[in-house]
């Protein structure tokens, strides 16, 4: 497993495009992890992603 200049750039590509690390790792195969897709993306120091509002928080702004 080896982290050439193109599976870097799928790796940013996929993930802006906001899939998982898990749907990353399979688009990527040959050896590359779920793990090794999360630990890349750290080492990158790609952005997190927003995520969706919890049902709760909803429900909180709801009465407000």
């Amino acid at each position: 497993m080896s982290w050439t200049d193109e599976r870097v750039e799928l790796l940013r590509k996929l993930w802006n495009q906001g899939l998982s690390a898990s749907q990353i790792a399979t688009e990527l195969a040959n050896g590359i992890t779920r793990n090794a897709v999360i630990g890349k993306v750290h080492r990158l120091g790609l952005s997190g992603r927003a995520k969706a509002p919890s049902s709760q928080a909803e429900i909180g702004r709801a009465h407000v």
